[in-house]
Order: C-alpha cells, then sequence, then structure tokens
C-alpha cells in the first residue's frame, strides 16, 4: 500500500516529521538527555510496531538473517548515529539552524554514492543541488550576506555535519538491499528489523548515560514528546522513506531533505515562538525548483548491483 503513493509525497512525509523532530528534540534538550530520547524512541517504536510485524518478520527471518550485516549497518547509521547525534547537536544550535545544516545532506548523499560506487550524478541532478542549495543559502543567511560571512558553527552544528554522513551512508546502502520479488524484505519488515537491531545496540550506550548523567522524569512533557517521536519522526517518517528511496535513488531522495528547514520553521514559530521571516519564503522557492529537476531527471546510471 504505501509503496504505491507517490514517491515524491512519500519524501515530503518524512521531511515534515523530521522538521517537527527537530523543533521537538529542542523543547526537550533540558529535560531529556540524547541518548535516553534515541533509545526509548526506538523502544517505544519498536514495541507500537511489533504486533504488526512480528508475523511478518517471522515469516522473512531467512531473508533477516542473510542480510543481517547490512542491517546492522542500516541500524547503526540511520537509527543509532543519525538520531543520537542530531539530539547532541540540539544541545547548543537551535533547531532551525540544526535543519539548515542538515539540508547539505543532498550534496553530500551523491558523493557517498560515487566513493561507494553506487550512482554517477547526471547534470540535471547537479543543477537541481546546485539551485536547492541556493535556497538553503538564503535561509541560513536570513537574506543578508552579512549573516553568512559571519556564519560561525557551534559544537552542535559540527555534530549535524556527522548526522548527516551517518544518513547519507544509511540512504545510499538502502539501495544494496535485494530488490526482486522473492528475496526483497518489505518496507515494514526492514523498518522492524533495523529497529530492533537499533535498541539492542543503543542499550549499553543508554546505560553508560543514564549512570554518568541520569534519566528523565516521566510526566505529561515527556510523554507527548516521546509518542511524537515514536509514531511521527521513527515509524511513520522511516516507512516513507524506506518505500521512496528504492523507488527514486538515493540522489533524488536527499533533495527533498531541503524541506526540513522549511517544515522546522513553520513548527518553531508555532511551539517555539520563534518568527517565519520573508526570507524562508524566498528560499523555499529556488529549493521547490530544484527539487522538480531532480525528480525528473533520468535515474543515474548504476555502478553497482547486489
Amino acid at each position: 500500500m504505501i509503496s504505491k503513493m507517490p514517491p515524491a509525497l512519500l519524501l515530503s512525509l518524512s521531511a515534515l516529521f523530521w522538521g517537527g523532530n527537530f523543533v521537538v528534540g529542542r523543547w526537550a534538550h533540558a529535560d531529556i538527555p540524547p541518548l535516553n530520547l534515541t533509545f526509548w524512541r526506538w523502544l517505544a517504536a519498536g514495541l507500537i510496531l511489533l504486533p504488526f510485524v512480528a508475523r511478518a518478520m517471522w515469516a522473512h527471518r531467512v531473508l533477516i538473517r542473510k542480510n543481517f550485516i547490512l542491517l546492522l549497518v542500516l541500524a547503526v547509521t540511520g537509527m543509532v548515529m543519525f538520531h543520537s547525534f542530531t539530539y547532541i547537536a540540539l544541545g547548543t544550535t537551535t533547531a532551525i539552524n540544526a535543519s539548515v545544516v542538515l539540508a547539505s545532506m543532498p550534496i553530500v548523499i551523491p558523493v557517498v554514492s560515487v566513493v561507494m560506487g553506487d550512482e554517477r550524478l547526471s547534470t540535471r541532478q547537479a543543477i537541481g543541488i546546485v539551485i536547492s542549495v541556493l535556497g538553503v543559502v538564503i535561509i541560513v543567511s536570513r537574506g543578508q550576506w552579512q549573516v553568512l560571512m559571519n556564519f560561525g558553527f557551534t559544537p552542535g552544528d559540527l555534530w549535524v555535519l556527522a548526522s548527516v554522513l551517518a544518513w547519507s551512508i544509511y540512504s545510499v546502502l538502502l539501495r544494496r538491499l535485494p530488490k526482486d520479488p522473492g528475496h526483497a524484505l518489505p518496507p515494514m519488515v526492514l523498518l522492524g528489523s533495523t529497529i530492533w537491531i537499533a535498541i539492542v545496540v543503543l542499550f549499553p550506550f543508554y546505560l553508560w548515560e543514564y549512570q554518568t548523567v541520569g534519566g528523565f522524569v516521566l510526566n505529561i512533557s515527556s510523554i507527548l514528546v516521546l509518542a511524537y517521536v515514536a509514531l511521527f519522526a521513527s515509524i511513520a517518517a522511516f516507512v516513507c522513506w524506506n518505500a521512496a528511496v528504492p523507488q527514486v535513488g538515493a540522489n533524488k531522495a536527499g533533495l527533498f531533505i531541503h524541506l526540513i528547514p522549511l517544515f522546522a520553521s513553520i513548527f518553531s514559530t508555532v511551539f517555539l515562538g520563534e518568527t517565519l521571516q520573508t526570507y524562508h519564503f524566498i528560499g523555499i522557492a529556488p529549493i521547490l525548483v530544484g527539487i522538480y529537476l531532480t525528480t525528473t531527471a533520468k535515474l543515474p546510471l548504476q555502478i553497482k548491483e547486489t
């Protein structure tokens, strides 16, 4: 059902949910330690999803074992590293700034694709990326060149860049999964498998943080935070992303990350009291043009198939 939806819609929904994740993470950073938040979001998501995917995971257990190493790397890069690094970053940078730094991902994904020997970048895609980057520059500079020239990276911004690299590897590796009907893992089985692998990997890091930093108080605020990151930023966003990337490729999908700063800005205005400025609307225009050029380009040449 999900796989039959337009890939552009699926990728836009992922960006919407992750845009909200930046705002929620920033809102909760003083109350919930980052590894606590990452661990409990995936544990909650895994428990919610388990009744719906347990039977399918058991039915596909042979394929899960066969692809376990790849699933492990996907879980570590896309769920453990990406989200842990993001929540660590939000302790020292703003939600909007973090989401804008994340928008560098469409530049990183093609580089990772080339390094890993998966895709080549077409001219149309390159043009689309350049135009979209222009929109990101407008947003990050607030429409003022002086701001851009004086822009300095905080430790949080560098953590976001590390998360960008992790997510880029995750997106490229998604295309390494078997695609033929007899050997392909359904999107929900893929999600369920990687979530539980991520939970196991995260557990010792969570215990370390709990012993050194502490945990968090379970109240209405923390419950709402966990509900959002588990249901929307975890389950819904990953289902949409995992279903769309194999259809359009990592390079095309990565450009939709440019929508995250827009959504994060909107959510920040509503929930954090920040103001949406004219430059946000000016910046989104080239972003959308870039997305159109990239998604309407021919599929890039596949160098490696597994």
